[in-house]
């Protein structure tokens, strides 16, 4: 199979994962795509594969060159979004893209354009999936799933490229934040790894978000409205002005590369009780917890005015900024830059403005880099994906290879 027919195949598995459940995996059906990858690395005839009872797939191929070469891992997550619905996912190709509007589905007029995504006429003369306006397409990150199985395929076809022992992962409930909760690093085996979990082709991300959740619970007092003066306390108000306290310049919608945020997720209640969700995100350590006193702040200067009963805060912290772990092995992101460039792809080293399991694997012991998919949109109905990026990322993947066994051989001479 090609990358794209891959690509193709996966994303008609719904692997939707869900921040409600206590599971493991969040969901069972994870484990219908695992089954599928295990099936396939078997064909491939890698070592030691295998599906643990949380839904991780291992595998690798072991090296066949005597020179010692480190090993890599390559990773990629299963899920998709809880966002929107995986099941049912129905691709379209767009042959030879002409630059203009894409009519996603005719009967409910939802359209793909420039004039909202005007990255599209970047393609034009590519061809690109795309959803069918009803789910979203699953490129995040089935597309890192094709990516590296198509990689593998080409290695076994070609026994004559030599290369070390490559570590293989497929990881469940990524898009929950909890990729990473079970991964077995010690029984990976890679010395690095690299997710391919990345947006546009090109991305290259060894820096993201610290990052922490902020629940702010609100209690009033519900009586009649008809005889409620002096008694009605109405937790919907009080909670529209904890919100309305923090700096509304410094949400997701105002800000970019560097820029962290407090993003409001959710808003649940009535007038007894309502509940506040947020999200905080920084890239400097310091700023993150600017940003957890600065609600603190708030929710003291409120307990003052309404009572200490009327509010509650729970800040959970979730990860850190990978960027302290890569620095010390920077080379393995020059690698990937070096890989790109020698395949004709102009590497964008950016930052991730979220997070990947990479970042808690790399302060787990695992130093992983993020790579590009890319798919544009996540997580939404107008994702979409060329199908030259997922061909330029298996090219990406076997040139990092290439280039780690390179490096180890000359090093050895040089020694």
């Amino acid at each position: 199979m090609t990358v794209i027919e891959r690509f193709l195949k996966y994303v008609q598995i719904n692997t939707q994962s869900n921040e409600e459940s206590t599971s493991i995996p969040s969901t069972s059906c994870q484990f219908s795509l695992g089954k599928v990858l295990v099936e396939e690395l078997k064909d491939l005839e890698l070592a030691s594969i295998k599906q643990d009872n949380k839904g991780y797939v291992y595998a690798f191929l072991p090296s066949n060159t005597n020179s010692n070469v480190p090993s890599i891992g390559f990773i990629a997550h299963m899920d998709t979004s809880p966002d929107l619905s995986g099941s049912h996912v129905l691709p379209q190709i767009i042959k030879n893209y002409s630059g203009g509007d894409i009519i996603l589905n005719p009967a409910e007029n939802i359209i793909l354009s420039p004039i909202d995504f005007p990255e599209l006429k970047t393609y034009m003369g590519h061809d690109l999936i795309t959803t069918d306006g009803t789910t979203l397409l699953g490129a995040d990150d089935k597309a890192g799933i094709a990516i590296i199985m198509a990689a593998l395929s080409y290695l076994q076809e070609h026994p004559a490229i030599p290369h070390g022992k490559i570590c293989i992962g497929f990881t469940p409930d990524e898009e929950i934040g909890r990729g990473a909760d079970h991964f077995d690093v010690n029984g990976f085996g890679a010395d690095f790894a690299y997710t391919v979990d990345g947006g546009p082709i090109g991305e290259l991300e060894y820096e993201n978000f610290n990052a922490a959740k902020a629940v702010v619970k609100v209690h009033g007092r519900n009586v009649h409205p008809g005889s409620a003066k002096g008694k009605m306390i109405n937790s919907l108000l009080l909670a529209q002005e904890f919100i309305s306290l923090l700096p509304p310049e410094e949400t997701p919608a105002h800000t970019e590369g560097y820029q962290g945020f407090y993003h409001l997720g959710s808003i649940h209640g009535d007038v007894e009780e309502t509940k506040i969700e947020y999200i905080l995100r920084d890239f400097e350590r310091q700023g993150l917890e600017r940003r957890k006193e600065l609600m603190k702040k708030v929710l003291n200067r409120l307990q003052e005015k309404h009572g200490e009963k009327c509010f509650t805060l729970e800040i959970t912290d979730q990860y850190q900024n990978m960027r302290e772990k890569i620095e010390p092995v920077m080379h393995i992101v020059k690698i990937a830059q070096q890989a790109m460039e020698e395949v004709g792809v102009e590497p964008k080293i950016s930052p991730i403005r979220g997070g990947t399991d990479g970042a808690r694997l790399s302060y787990m012991g695992l130093p992983t880099p993020n790579l590009f998919t890319g798919g544009h949109n996540a997580h939404g109905k107008y994702e979409f994906i060329p199908t030259f990026a997922l061909e330029k990322g298996v090219e990406v993947v076997l040139k990092i290879i290439e280039l780690s066994h390179l490096v180890a051989v000359q090093s050895s001479s040089n020694d």
